[in-house]
């Protein structure tokens, strides 16, 4: 008996007699097409009842990945509140920003690097603005703000019960990422053992949720950034050379401040009208006198310790012509030594920060020190100079 349900049909249901030949009467017929009809209404409910499910799978996948982007897309626009936008016409940073022009239509990763302060997040956000991805919303993450024990079920999601604690579902930012971009902040702070998994998503763009077999797919840019010595923690074992040369498609270098100091006085005055609308207060006119003792003071937070400089003194400021206090120089005591030991000390310390503590290399202190690094390296012993932990 055909299985027929919509003018298609689903199968057949045989009947047969065994042990004799027999003659099918019409009632038992009529009773047999009966139940082949009854057959064929299970199976299409079933199918529709499958179907059904993977549906709503699908629907409650959707809505969790939309209620992730909206928390996100909240938090992205609570932290952009009074962030100053890239201010600049300095040589230094033009550089950077023609290397951002370049990488942003393409679909190629990135690696930003910088000292903390210099804006590698607002590279990465350029990055992504100007790139086909920009019609979603950058997903970021920091991987030395989170416990070792949680970066991966943040980076990769996680089932209900996948370890103690583990009360819900979680939807991982790189699935959350899909079509668009991932910005992996502090990357050189991802234990080792993520890193392979991160390598193997870079790679095959694949992942398993933590508690899960199940193989989920992902479209996604990655972008990285770090303000450590990568190829140092490369040469140290801390970081994984395959993973680096996959990161580093397209170095980006961002200048500290101190290396482009005419852009002072331009991101003086956006930080102060910003911060001035912000407070309701008036500012007429900013010290000129002040602003080039701000262009000789080195910066060792750059942007971000400017902006805290600047957002204090708008603070305390009670008149029209703002006067910014110019920070304490560290390590007074040393500079201020006499001693021939103590300034040839002061000067490779600071030749050291320039290079990110790097000693070798067409870039290390001991190049611009005009130095062997052997030489360079025993001086180091001798002054006891340490690369801070």
């Amino acid at each position: 008996m055909p299985l027929v349900v919509g003018g298609g049909v689903l199968g057949a249901l045989a009947f047969g007699s065994m042990r004799m030949e027999r003659t099918w009467a019409p009632a038992v017929l009529d009773r047999l097409r009966t139940v082949a009809h009854m057959v064929a209404g299970v199976l299409v409910r079933r199918r529709i009842e499958h179907e059904l499910r993977a549906a709503l799978a699908d629907v409650q996948q959707l809505r969790e990945r939309l209620e992730r982007e909206n928390s996100y897309l909240r938090e992205q626009a609570r932290s952009s509140v009074g962030m100053a936008r890239i201010v600049g016409q300095s040589r230094a940073l033009q550089q950077t920003l023609s290397l951002v022009e370049r990488v942003a239509p393409t679909d190629a990763g990135a690696l930003i690097l910088g000292e903390t302060g210099v804006g590698k997040e607002l590279i990465a956000e350029a990055i992504h603005a100007r790139s086909a991805r920009a019609d979603r919303a950058m997903v970021k993450l920091n991987c030395a703000a989170l416990p070792a024990t949680l970066v991966e079920a943040e980076l990769f999601g996680r089932e209900k019960g996948a370890y103690t604690g583990a009360l819900t579902r979680q939807v991982g930012r790189f699935e959350l990422a899909h079509g668009s971009t991932l910005f992996l902040d502090e990357i050189c702070e991802l234990p080792l053992d993520l890193q392979a998994k991160l390598l193997r998503v870079l790679q095959e763009g694949e992942f398993e949720r933590l508690g899960s077999s199940r193989t989920i797919r992902v479209n996604v840019r990655v972008i990285a950034a770090t303000n450590r010595d990568i190829e140092q923690a490369v040469a140290d074992g801390r970081f994984r050379a395959d993973l680096f040369f996959r990161l580093a498609v397209f170095p980006i270098a961002v200048p500290p401040l101190r290396e482009r100091p005419e852009d002072i006085p331009a991101l003086v005055r956006t930080i102060v009208d910003e911060v001035a609308r912000k407070m309701g207060k008036r500012i007429e006119a900013i010290d000129e006198r002040n602003l080039g003792q701000l262009q000789r003071y080195p910066w060792p937070g750059n942007v971000r310790e400017l902006r805290n400089v600047v957002e204090r003194a708008v603070i305390l400021s009670a008149e029209p012509v703002l006067r910014i206090e110019i920070p304490e120089r560290r390590g007074t005591a040393t500079a201020a030594s006499l001693l021939l030991e103590d300034v040839e000390r002061s000067h490779i310390v600071r030749v050291l920060e320039h290079t990110r503590w790097r000693v070798r290399g067409p870039n290390g202190a001991a190049t611009l020190l005009g130095l062997p690094p052997t030489t360079l390296e025993t001086r180091m012993a001798k002054l006891d100079i340490r690369r801070p932990a």
